[in-house]
Parts: C-alpha cells; structure tokens; sequence
C-alpha cells in the first residue's frame, strides 16, 4: 500500500461541488504539488489548483487529515472543487501525472481502511449496504452495522467464551491438585448464553436479509381479475401491459417500491387457470413458483370463487376483492384500481404484515453471517457435551470453544477472509 491513490467520491457528471479525495504516504506531497503551498491538517483552505503545466485549474477548498486519525488510516487529502465534468477531468489527469500517485481501484480507499484497523468486514459490508440503501430501513440496519453493532455482539461473545476456555484450561492446570470449586456451572451457563445469542442472530437474519435485499409481493389471481391494472395502479405508472383479453400476462413482471419505509419488489403473475397453450402454461408455472416463494401473496379476485388455481392462501396472505366499482357490496377488502377505492387500505395491509416480518430482524444479515454464527454453535455445542460427560476430555472441550471463537472471528474478518474481500468490494465505488 505505498501507493499514493485518488479518485472522484461524488457521482459522476455535473455537479455544484465535487470531491476528490487522495489516501496514502505521499497525499500532502501530491496536494501540495497540485496547488503550490504546504496544506494544513484539519484546517480548510482555499487554494488554487494547477497543472503539470502550471496552469490554473480551479479553485478549490482543500481538507487535510493525518493518519491514522481520517476514514483508511493514512494520509488523506480531500479537493472540494467545482462540479465541471471539465474541471473534475483535469485535475484527475494532473493527479495521474505525479509520480507514484494512481487512480484508486473500486472500493480500495474502504480495503485500505480495513486493512488498517480502522474498519472490521462487518462493518464494511454496513458500509456498502449504506450506499445502496434506498429506503429508511436499509439505511437504518446498514448504519447500525457500519457504527459496529454486530462487531460489538461478536466482541462480547469471545468475552463470554474466553472466560469459558479459561475456566476450562484451569482444571487441565490444576489437574493434579485440589481445584478450588467446580467450575462446570458458570462454563455451561456462559456457553448456553451466547449459544441462544447466536441462534437469535441467525433466526432474526432472515428478516434482516429481507430489509436488506428487499420483501416480494406477488399479486396472484385468476386471469383478468385486474392484476396488471392493480400492479400498475400501485406502481404509478403503466409497467404491465392491460387487456381485457384473458391470458396477457405471460411473464412475471417486476416494479421496485418503497412501502412504509420498507424495500419491497411487486410482482404481477401469470393469472392462473388450466391451459393447453403452452407458452401460458409455462408462464402459470412461474408464477406459481414465484408466489411460493414471495414474502406475501395479495390473493385477487373478481368472482365470488375463492379458489385459485394452484395456490392456497396462506397465514399471512391477503385475500382482495377487485372490481369494486362495479360489485362495491361485497363483504371484505374491496377494491378498485379504477377509482381508486379501498388501494389505500391494500397499501396499509401490506405494509402492517411487512411491519410483523421486519420486527424480528437482527443486525446478522447475510449468508456469510450465518454460515459463521452456525459454525460457531456447532463447536460450542460439541465443547459443552464434552464437559457434561467427563472431565477427562476438557482439552478437548477447550479446542472446540477455540473453534467457535474462531468462527466468530470469521465473522468480523479477523481470519481466513481473504477469498471474499474481492467479492465485497467489487461492488464499491472508485471514491469508496
């Protein structure tokens, strides 16, 4: 990491003000290069920037952070300069032209901050899942996991099995000698503790994972039941195709929404009947399982036949009653997407049980967290066994709580997380 990088942190395009931040050994020699004069640390200055050529650039405001005090623990210089695709192009070419100072791969100023300690894995992942946060509650559980809530979890949890493995190495120590009390009580009851910790972790994940990558809502019902108009009634605009033929629907359609501050992704199905055509008939197989798998079914009809075709609703789901405009007697939720009628009360009952699903929620949120937690309750689980059948095999007893604190580890990219770092921040912008 002797090199000096730099890359554009604001989007891309124009932009009142842009930011280009410098990380590295050399980031007050290249700002003072770039605008002519030493840079002060932590104290803003205004401050011409000039090219290779000498030439004036731009005026910008410059900020300066020692290390190991700023974001990757270096050296780091921030340019806030006008937001010009022109100036921003020139001073990213005029930093290219110094010596041993590069443009920043995607997400290196982040690795750099992990690889100093600044940042754990965990608390990158919350970083990245802040970037793309697009509704309040995935800035919420991202902001919480970057402020290193789940580290702190997975800090108190080696406190808990540390103590454990000492209490245990003690009785190996004191083997040939009278052991003061039986330690087996407080050993158990830590371990059962942080095991129903985890457990907890690994159940709430699902939920936490849903917030993260989004909640499925799939509209199902028979054909022309109005699932199309009602998807788009929902969606604002016109994303499904209508007719008042049977049958349109052939796919499953998609359309992103916010939905009480929760991520959620509609989709309107294939309405479903039996059919000899065979595009359709594939067609009813996806939505059958896409509904099967979605957090929530909205069960639509027009008919007063209840059964759908394929699908049972379910605890949970929602049964609606669509065309109320011409049927508005009928008992129940009624609605219509032409008037409008009875939507507002749909939107309030999805959002209610979206409300129930994202309650159990943990700050574990991803399959890599599980996996992790997993691990760590197998071996503690084999550690405590060993102690309740016999004294003799507490070495053994110690080496498999050794593996569970090792797993956790795992978790906060402590060890043996190399083969992921890639993958994570792959998906990082250059100025991240």
């Amino acid at each position: 990491m002797s090199d000096t990088i730099f890359a554009l942190a604001t989007a891309k395009g124009r932009a009142g003000v842009s930011v280009i931040r410098i990380s590295g050994m050399g980031a007050f020699d290249v700002a003072c290069q770039i605008c002519g004069s030493e840079i002060p640390v932590k104290k803003p200055v205004l401050r011409k920037l000039k090219n290779t050529k000498g030439e004036v650039i731009d005026e910008a405001l410059i900020l300066g952070f020692k290390g190991p005090a700023s974001f990757t623990g270096e050296d780091v210089i921030e340019l806030q300069c006008h937001g010009s695709i022109a100036v921003v192009a020139s001073v990213l070419a005029t930093l290219s032209g110094l010596q041993n100072c590069r443009l920043a791969e995607a997400g290196e100023f982040t690795k750099r901050a992990l690889m100093n300690g600044r940042l754990d894995l965990a608390q990158v992942e919350g970083l990245g899942d802040l970037i793309e946060a697009e509704t309040e509650a995935q800035q919420k559980q991202a902001l919480l996991v970057m402020q290193g809530a789940l580290s702190n979890k997975v800090e108190d949890w080696r406190r808990d099995l540390i103590r454990a493995v000492a209490l245990i190495e003690a009785t190996i120590d004191f083997a040939d000698e009278d052991i003061p009390q039986d330690v087996t009580p407080e050993v158990t009851e830590l371990l059962n503790g942080v095991m129903d910790d985890l457990q907890q972790q690994i159940d709430g994940s699902f939920a936490a994972e849903r917030i993260r990558e989004g909640f499925e809502v799939a509209i199902v019902g028979p054909p022309n039941a109005g699932k199309s108009t009602l998807l788009n009634t929902l969606a604002g605009r016109d994303a499904a195709i209508t007719s008042e033929i049977a049958g349109t629907t052939r796919d499953v359609i998609e359309v992103r929404m916010d939905i009480g501050g929760l991520p959620v992704t509609l989709l309107d199905t294939a309405g479903l009947r039996q059919t000899d055509d065979a595009i359709e008939s594939i067609g009813v197989d996806r939505a059958i399982e896409r509904a099967n798998r979605a957090d929530i079914r909205v069960f639509l009809n027009d008919t007063d036949d209840t059964q759908v075709f394929g699908l049972r609703p379910s605890k949970g789901d929602i049964q609606v009653w669509s065309k109320a405009d011409l049927n508005p007697s009928r008992k129940g939720m009624n609605i219509s997407s032409l008037t409008g009628d009875g939507i507002d009360d749909l939107v309030l009952a999805i959002s209610k049980r979206l409300e129930q699903k994202s309650s159990q929620a943990m700050v574990a949120s991803r399959e890599r967290h599980r996996v992790a937690l997993s691990s760590s309750i197998q071996h503690i689980s084999k550690g405590k066994s060993i102690i309740s059948d016999s004294y003799d095999f507490s070495e053994l007893a110690a080496e498999e709580i050794h593996l569970g604190i090792y797993a956790l580890n795992s978790l906060i990219g402590r060890v043996d997380v190399e083969h992921i770092l890639d993958e994570i921040f792959s998906s990082f912008c250059l100025g991240k």
